[in-house]
């Protein structure tokens, strides 16, 4: 019988979430979709990110009696298909996103410290 009570898990490296969502796929998605409609989810998730951001720190508002919704659950959403799309195409996240950083280290290593549109007002 399962803890109705489950300690949270702690910490998760992008190489579990990688593993937890490809475990998750075989077992209860029944397969992974293909790339194109994995991006076209993607690109659903982040219009929804865009929506409650809009609504919440921008601009906008909402109409009565909507609620804006859930960010964390819908950057979540994002960072689902993201890992779908990696594990679907052989990308180990977390070396991409060593590299990547490093890349961007290199590249903007003084870029935004001289960039004065970024001085603190």
């Amino acid at each position: 019988m399962s803890d109705p009570n489950p300690e949270p898990q702690s910490e998760i490296t992008l190489r579990q979430a990688q593993s937890n969502v490809d475990e998750w796929i075989r077992t209860i998605g029944v397969r992974y979709f293909n790339e194109m409609t994995n991006l076209a989810q993607l690109v659903e998730e982040v219009g929804e990110v865009a929506r409650i951001l809009s609504r919440t720190v921008g601009e906008q508002s909402s109409k009565p009696g909507e609620t804006p919704g859930d960010l964390a659950d819908e950057l979540a959403d994002v960072m689902f298909v993201t890992i779908c799309l990696a594990n679907q195409s052989g990308i180990d996240l977390t070396e991409a996103l060593q590299k990547n950083l490093d890349k961007k280290t290199k590249r903007d290593a003084t870029r935004h410290l001289q960039n004065k549109k970024l001085d603190s007002k």
